[in-house]
């Protein structure tokens, strides 16, 4: 497209002197025209670098949109500079060291832009600038989408960023925009980014998606405010605070998010009030670091897709919940490490398959008036120095309602546990606890459980209609001592402690009988803590076809093998146990080396499914954990996490991904070791409810098995996962061009070959993970290419050439 002319009019003070001129370029337009002049632009490509300087009207023509276009071979193609007025340009940009469009001062009105570059940013404000932009679009794969930097601010209304290289909107060095009903979207970092002292951003109705990384990322003393906004669709967090960020999220909508959807650290601050966090892969509010805390109020926390909880507050954090629904989650709220804290009021905690409410670490708890239902547990505090307060609430239909161990002393005042099927309040292994006021009715096993001569005490407690008794104190401590029960009473006796007997000091439960009335003597032996309610048991597949599934997946050759051996020599132990005959022992246990995007998860899924399916396991489901799931950070906390990962797991397989991690070489008094040896312990003491399988580099995994003399012996066999060669990454990147709908065009398959042959083989190449990722690069390339065209066709939108190929790194 030629260059066209430049039209100005050139107004006055009166009508005799306006005037109109032509130009044959822009600059010398600009040069011409003075405040309030109006330059109308004609169709043209102008190859110009254009700085306006004046309080002018720029306008584009009217006619096809990208009609106008400002191409420079280089530098900055739009530098603003005055309280002028741009519209309807089209701006590419081609140096990656600059902007495509830089506003320096002024307040300026910038409408209608169509800015498709590769430039620095797609747009940039700074200093004095205070622009209104509205209704632009920014296409910028090579850098930032919209910088606002160095004390520059603007309006941004109805603008979208179609793609950025880097982040969608950054803003820093002070920068002060708001943003009015913006879509951010297949951004290449954090989809808004703000950093730095007095930076801020206020975003209104916007939505952020397609993210590679966070949604939100606000850091190093940094502040936004952002209402009713939407963060969905991201690779990393939805939202991440970091040092002395504050944040403030209102009618907000996070969701489909496979890591945390709210990430707090280093002294941050969150307030969420009447939004929502839904479907996050790991916790919807990540809260760590003495000074770090959330105050959330009327929200909704729901549909957690991982094995992690919904609410995690550790490292001397501070969570507040008034008023909000977390439900749908393994566990509702886990506060660990002293100095943690959590308030909880008027709040409903529900539809938690594991732990709702989960204290240790010396952390605190407080939740006033709040409800607890379907639960596996309903509130565990679980080691000395953990405590707090649960006042006016009330537990439903969890397999226990309050577990109090190994010294916890919460302070359990007017709760009322309904219809629990193991017990009401269950103590043990040095817990204590005062319970006051409190209730069990319903209970398909015993009101109150007090074992282990634990020094609980108990006022005005009553139990009613408790299968197995309403309370129960099986064995007194040591030094025959036990709980103190002061006015208790259940409907199987009468009331446990007089008024005539008041004036005396409370006597302990267990030397107590008579007083006690219909409570069951102590009992010889000590029952185990309540394990948690199975979850049930998912379909299984016949182990054909899991094989076929299997056998489907690109190359694994010699892996497959040794899975096959590994179910026939299952199979056929089966059948000879069936026959009466003896059958050879088959240690389950594997090591899977190799390295990374090899499939190895893959595989151990489907693992676990065939297992199942020949009756050796009663699920087959994968919990997958590594280092940071396992390994506390203050003694006893590894062991409890080991525990419970190993409790999530039975009745299928642990999958302990770079299992080397829990033996550093240079450990010192690394609690990685902890973790492998309770590991151990329990894949002997359970060798038939899991399957364990670690898994990582070849060499270090080689490092990890000489640790512990036990763990070697535990696991029967070592398979190898061998690098994809170049054919099995191309049919990888032909099936996922097949899933979404895409073909490969005339030499690309060839192309890609060459690529994949070309690929460097170092430590972070990801095989597997790396044809997807050239997929996804090809696929963006694809659209930044097809998106010129005015009206792609079928094949257009389909085809992928070898031009979509991305460059070698």
């Amino acid at each position: 497209m030629a260059q066209g002319t430049v039209q100005v009019t050139h107004t006055g003070t009166s009508r005799w002197r306006r005037r109109t001129g032509e130009y044959a370029s822009l600059t010398a337009a600009l040069e011409a025209a003075a405040d309030g002049d109006i330059l109308t632009v004609a169709p043209g490509t102008y190859r110009e670098n254009l700085v306006v300087d004046r309080a002018v009207t720029l306008l584009g023509q009217e006619g096809a949109a990208g009609s106008v276009r400002i191409a420079p071979p280089e530098g900055v193609p739009l530098a603003v500079r005055a309280s002028a007025q741009v519209q309807g340009l089209h701006i590419e940009g081609q140096d990656a060291a600059v902007p495509a469009v830089l506003v320096e001062d002024g307040t300026p009105e910038l409408t209608g832009l169509r800015i498709v570059t590769r430039s620095a940013a797609g747009i940039e404000v700074r200093g004095g600038g205070r622009p209104t932009v509205r209704a632009c679009t920014v296409d910028n794969p090579a850098g930032v989408g919209i910088a606002v930097v160095g004390g520059g601010g603007g309006i941004f209304e109805e603008c979208e960023v179609i793609a950025a290289g880097q982040s969608g909107v950054a803003v820093r060095g002070g920068g002060r925009p708001r943003l009015d009903r913006c879509r951010v979207h297949h951004a290449a970092g954090a989809g808004l980014s703000v950093t730095g002292d007095h930076s801020s951003l206020e975003a209104l109705g916007c939505e952020i998606y397609e993210i590679n990384g966070s949604g939100v990322q606000i850091a190093s003393r940094a502040a936004a405010v952002l209402t009713d906004c939407a963060v969905h669709r991201v690779t990393g967090n939805g939202v991440t605070l970091d040092t002395d960020a504050v944040l403030t999220l209102a009618d907000c909508r996070v969701h489909d998010v496979p890591e945390n959807a709210v990430d707090l650290r280093s002294r941050s601050v969150l307030t969420l009030t009447r939004s929502e966090v839904a479907r996050f892969g790991r916790n919807g509010l990540s809260v760590w670091d003495p000074g770090t805390r959330v105050d959330a109020h009327r929200c909704e926390i729901h549909d957690g897709t991982g094995d992690y909880p919904a609410v995690w507050v550790s490292d001397g954090a501070t969570a507040v919940l008034e008023g909000c629904r977390v439900h749908d989650v393994p566990d509702a709220l886990c506060v660990l490490d002293r100095g943690s804290r959590a308030d909880v009021v008027d709040s409903d905690l529900s539809q938690v398959r594991n732990i709702a409410v989960s204290v240790s670490g010396g952390a605190t708890a407080e939740l006033d008036d709040c409800r607890i239902s379907g639960a596996g547990r309903g509130a565990w505090f679980r080691d000395h120095g953990s405590g707090g307060t649960l006042a006016n609430c009330t537990i439903d239909a969890a397999q226990t309602g309050v577990i109090v161990t190994k010294g916890a002393d919460p302070l359990i005042e007017r709760t009322t546990v309904t219809s629990p099927t193991e017990a009401g309040f269950y103590v043990s292994a040095g817990g204590r606890g005062t319970f006051q006021g409190c209730r069990v009715t319903g209970s398909e096993g015993y009101g109150f459980h007090i074992i282990d001569g634990c020094r609980s005490t108990l006022r005005k407690c009553r139990t009613e209609r408790c299968a197995r008794g309403g309370f129960e104190f099986a064995q007194a401590g040591a030094d025959g001592e036990g709980a103190v029960v002061e006015e208790c009473s259940s409907d199987e006796s009468t009331q446990l402690g007089s008024p005539a007997a008041a004036t005396a000091p409370p006597a302990p439960a267990t030397q107590t009988a008579g007083l006690l009335g219909g409570v069951p003597s102590p009992r010889s032996t000590t029952p185990a803590a309540p394990e948690a309610a199975p979850e049930p048991a998912p379909e299984t597949r016949p182990a054909d076809t899991v094989l076929a599934d299997l056998d489907a997946l690109v190359g694994l050759a010699s892996v497959k093998r040794e899975v096959r051996a590994l179910t026939d020599m299952i199979e056929v132990g089966r059948r000879r146990q069936e026959a009466g005959l003896k059958a050879a022992s088959v240690r389950r246990h594997l090591v899977f080396t190799g390295s990374p995007g090899t499939g190895k998860t893959t595989v151990a899924r489907l693992y676990g499914e065939i297992l199942a399916a020949l009756g050796v396991l009663d699920r087959g489901h994968l919990v997958e954990v590594s280092r940071v799931d396992l390994v506390g950070e203050h003694i006893g906390s590894t062991a409890i996490r080991t525990q419970e990962a190993f409790d999530r797991a039975r009745g299928g397989v642990l999958f302990i991904d770079e299992a080397y991690a829990l033996s550093p070489e240079d450990s010192g008094r690394d609690f990685g070791r902890e973790a492998i040896d309770t590991l151990v312990k329990l894949m002997e003491d359970h060798r038939e409810a899991v399957v364990v399988i670690v898994a990582g580099y070849t060499t270090e995994m080689e490092r990890f098995l000489s640790v512990n003399p036990g763990v070697a012996s535990r696991f029967s066999r070592t398979i190898t996962f061998s690098d994809y060669d170049p054919d099995e990454l191309l049919r990888i990147v032909e099936q996922q061009a097949d899933e979404h709908e895409y073909r490969l065009g005339p030499g690309t398959g060839e192309a890609l070959h060459k690529y994949f042959t070309a690929l460097p083989k170092g430590p972070a190449f990801g095989n597997g993970r790396t044809a997807r990722q050239t997929f996804e690069a090809m696929v963006e390339r694809h659209a930044g290419r097809v998106a010129q065209l005015s009206a792609p066709g079928t094949e257009e939108l389909t085809l992928l050439y070898p031009e979509d190929l991305p460059a070698l790194p």
